[in-house]
């Protein structure tokens, strides 16, 4: 079945128009609700959003299509995504959601699921779903109607959570830790974890108005942590994204460290100790190849799975791996959650600052990546990867970097656009193999 509203991580549109509309959001709380009226107990689901404007009409519009089908809503308010996947679980939902975009800007918003275990739903559940937007669903009775309430003590119960991923007597005291929340999602329960804990705190980005989240702020722009961290003489920058699911750090210095790095850290952290499940680490087909040989030189493997947070986790769970994450930020750590979690992964780059006794800059930089280079190439329809030229360019670019580097090409799950990525020890051999496979496509979608 072709995939209309459902892509690699939910659904994700410009609100109020397209699959982000009210009428939309209402339909998949049908859809979702009657998919998940198993057995004869009340039925539960879960809501939780991020700052956006939009997610006061999303919210509603899902209370209202969940409670016509007879299940009762619980509500978050604003709290990252995965406090909804664990409150879910807590709480005994059938279902969870979370109203987000992401690292998006205000403008576009998403609809993320969650089932009882608090995994983000499988492929047959999506495409079930997807399968029932198309048709009404039943109703329920006028007795059966659903119920919907707040709970107050969400940001407690996700904190103590999160707190409770660390050792009983690590503390934080005599750190100061720079913290930009995005305006988003963790605007609060992130800079009040790590106080708890003892940080003292220099937070920015935790403003929201409904329209800056993401806004020149959070993991897609670290400038403003940095521009933080040397202002105050932070020991480190925290950085998340809209949703809070994303971490990248920074270093005393101002210098950003991205996911590859911190997967270095924390798997190799977890391999000394005996902890590290798999032997080895789940990444991305976009991780740079210095992270690979890095963990090759600790005796520890580096799985690849397809770009995604979802593709990681199904390769995690394959394998049997607690340590998985992308080069973007995305941590999956399956010991304390079951989604990314952004607060839980930079807690345990704290807590390797604190035991190694190290400057940011000493711990959070353990391997030189290798020149890599990633280019995107917009394309109006058709599907240029078949084209005889870019399949030649491809082949041709692959020669090149035989036994050096690596290539990867693919089409975007949620945009016309082929990325285009080469790494490898020769930077200059790199730029020539993107530049002849990215003429090649525009000449092919021309």
């Amino acid at each position: 079945m072709t995939r209309q509203y459902f892509g690699t991580d939910g659904i994700r549109g410009r609100t109020n128009s397209g699959a982000m509309t009210a009428d939309v959001a209402m339909r998949v709380g049908q859809a979702a609700g009657t998919r998940f009226l198993r057995g004869t107990h009340k039925h539960r689901v879960v809501i939780g959003k991020d700052t956006r404007l939009s997610g006061y009409m999303l919210e509603n519009a899902m209370v209202a299509g969940f409670t016509s089908v007879g299940m009762d809503v619980v509500l978050l308010g604003p709290m990252p995504t995965p406090a909804v996947a664990l409150l879910t679980r807590e709480l005994r939902a059938d279902v969870g959601v979370m109203i987000s975009a992401s690292h998006n800007p205000y403008e576009d918003n998403g609809i993320k699921l969650f089932g009882p275990d608090g995994f983000k739903l499988s492929d047959e559940d999506e495409l079930a779903i997807e399968a029932m937007l198309a048709s009404s669903q039943p109703l329920a009775a006028s007795a059966d109607i659903g119920r919907a309430r707040r709970i107050d003590d969400a940001r407690g119960r996700y904190i103590h959570a999160v707190k409770a991923s660390l050792p009983d007597n690590l503390r934080l005291d005599g750190l100061r830790i720079a913290v930009d929340c995005a305006n988003g999602a963790a605007y609060q329960v992130a800079p009040s974890a790590f106080w708890e804990l003892g940080a003292e705190i220099e937070a920015v980005g935790v403003e929201p108005n409904g329209k800056n989240i993401n806004e020149n702020c959070g993991s897609t722009h670290p400038e403003l942590v940095a521009q933080r961290v040397i202002e105050t003489g932070a020991d480190i920058g925290i950085a998340l994204d809209g949703d809070a699911d994303r971490l990248i750090v920074v270093d005393e210095k101002g210098q950003t460290v991205d996911g590859d790095q911190i997967m270095a850290l924390i798997g190799g952290q977890l391999a000394a100790r005996g902890q590290l499940k798999g032997g080895g680490v789940v990444a991305t087909v976009m991780s740079n190849l210095g992270l690979e040989r890095y963990l090759g030189g600790l005796g520890l493997d580096l799985v690849r799975a397809k770009v995604g947070d979802r593709y990681v986790l199904e390769a995690m769970k394959a394998g049997g791996y607690n340590v998985g994450g992308e080069q973007s930020g995305h941590m999956i750590l399956l010991d304390h959650a079951t989604t990314g979690d952004g607060t839980i992964a930079a807690l345990q780059v704290l807590a390797a600052l604190v035991q190694s006794g190290k400057r940011a800059s000493e711990l959070l930089h353990l391997f030189d990546p290798v020149p890599q280079l990633l280019r995107n190439v917009r394309f109006s329809g058709g599907k240029p990867l078949d084209d005889a030229r870019v399949k030649a360019a491809i082949a041709d670019a692959e020669a090149s970097l035989d036994g050096k580097g690596r290539l990867v090409i693919r089409p975007s799950g949620t945009e016309p656009v082929i990325r285009v990525m080469a790494e490898g020890d020769d930077a200059g051999e790199v730029e020539a193999a993107v530049a002849s496979i990215c003429d090649a496509v525009e000449q092919a979608a021309a």
